[in-house]
Parts: structure tokens; sequence; C-alpha cells
């Protein structure tokens, strides 16, 4: 059973909090904003170039899901440390926790790790991470705020010798709220190809800080990946966190149940 400290407990140097009182109903998050490796684990064995790879962090997620903040009035919560240290979009149990191997790369300085150094891995970052959502969003039912996760990565044009065609996916579970009428409003735009369960689904284990905090308290939610080729320069970041900021202005969940119905802004349509 995972634990998190209180948010109070967290290393600024771990974890970052912008906005925590936002009056948006959305919480964003950004579970891989950032490749820095604190010094005592040098570089892993990698070559320093490795560490601007998509392995160590999502490239572009966390200029775009700081601006959709700022002009959303949202609280977005970042990790401040590479998921290469800890991925903090992994249960405790998950053999990638602490990756040994990410994509075909071998992370040398991942291996042999006794569980002693694994927990002072996850007291480091993951623990910090998810105690700060922890906190932020049990003060928001607290006082009664209305609140959706979402939560903010990026994902390489090509994998395994395999592309990727699709310019943003969004990822979700059997809970349809907020994905459902996502898709509908990024669909309606010219030009942009969306994946649905694409790059990833839940079953590539990819939702659990969305299973952890919103699932488990009944919330919306939804899984934003953008292509990170698309978000590699400003230009592109600024475009992308315009287009999302847009349609999360106007994004309101369907139903749970019954007739679904997909509403964003004033146009309604039927889902299946």
């Amino acid at each position: 059973m995972e634990t998190a400290r209180p948010a109070s407990h967290a290393s600024s140097d771990s974890v970052r909090v912008t906005n925590p009182r936002g009056a948006s109903p959305f919480v964003l998050t950004c579970d891989h904003a950032s490749n820095f490796l604190p010094a005592e684990f040098g570089t892993l064995g990698l070559a320093v170039e490795d560490l601007s790879r998509h392995i160590a962090w999502d490239p572009g997620a966390l200029p775009v899901a700081m601006r959709m903040a700022q002009a959303l009035d949202a609280t977005l919560v970042e990790t401040r440390i590479s998921r290469l240290v800890v991925d903090c979009n992994r249960p405790l149990d998950a053999p990638d926790l602490v990756p040994p191997v990410s994509e075909t790369t071998a992370i040398p300085g991942n291996t042999g790790l006794t569980e002693k150094q694994r927990a002072a891995r996850v007291a480091l970052s993951w623990q910090p991470f998810h105690g700060a959502i922890e906190h932020i969003i049990e003060e928001r039912l607290a006082r009664g705020q209305e609140t959706r996760l979402v939560s903010v990565h990026s994902f390489t044009p090509v994998y395994k010798g395999y592309d990727r065609p699709w310019h943003i996916g969004i990822i979700h579970d059997d809970d349809r709220r907020l994905a459902s009428p996502l898709i509908a409003a990024l669909k309606r735009l010219a030009g942009i190809t969306v994946g649905v369960n694409e790059p990833y689904s839940p079953a590539d284990r990819v939702y659990f800080t969305l299973e952890r905090h919103a699932r488990s308290r009944g919330l919306p939610c939804a899984m934003i990946e953008i292509r990170n080729d698309e978000i590699s320069g400003e230009t592109g970041q600024r475009k992308w966190a315009d287009l999302l900021t847009g349609i999360f202005s106007d994004l309101e969940p369907q139903e749970a149940r019954g007739s679904r119905s997909i509403a964003v802004g004033k146009s309604v349509q039927s889902a299946s």
C-alpha cells in the first residue's frame, strides 16, 4: 500500500506546486516535467546527451502545462527530478518504478539497488509528489471546490522503430466524462490527428496518478499526451497550450450514466 507524506514535508527540490488555490475546477499534474538528476546520482551511467532524450522526461510538457495553468487559473503540480531516478506515475510495486531499461536504453545506475536505496528514491521524489497532490485535492474538497484532474505528458514520434502519427492522444479508462468531450473538441480542429488511448492506454500502466487521486475519489479525469516534436519549441508550446486552454475554458464533464451527452461550450452532441 502506497503512503504519501503530507505536502508540508515535500521537498521544494523534488516537487513544485504553482497556484495552489487556483479558482479553476482543473488541477493539472506534470508527472515527468524534469530531466534533472541530483548530484549524488551522477548520470546514472548514461551519456550526458541521453539525459535530454524522452527517456529522462517528457520534453515540452511542462511549458504547455504552465501556460495552461496560468490562463485557466488552475493549480499545477510538477515533478522536479527525472523519472530515471523514480517514475512518479507508477505504483510502488511496478517493475519500472526505477527503470532498469527505458525503451531500449539500459540504465546502469538503476541495476542492483538495495531496498534501502529504492526506498530513498521513493522518499526523495515519489512521496513528495503524491503528497502534494493529495494535499491540494483534500483542501479543495474540504472547501467544496469542484475538482477535475488532468495530467499533461508528451510522447516521442518514433518508438522502437514504429512511427506514431497522432499529434495528441487522450488517455482514459471507463470513466469518459472528461475524455469524451475533450476528444470531440479536438477532432473538430482541422489538421490534427487525435489518438484515443493512443499511443498508450491504462493497460500500459501509465494511468497511476489519475487512478490514485481522481478515480479513487470519483473525480473526472483524463490524460493528455502531445507528440513531443509538436512542442519542442516555444511556438509549438504556445500553440498547443492555447488550443487546449480554449477547449478547457468551456469543457464540462458529460453525464456519468444513462444516455450520455458531450457538452463543450454551447454545443451538444450525442455520445456513443
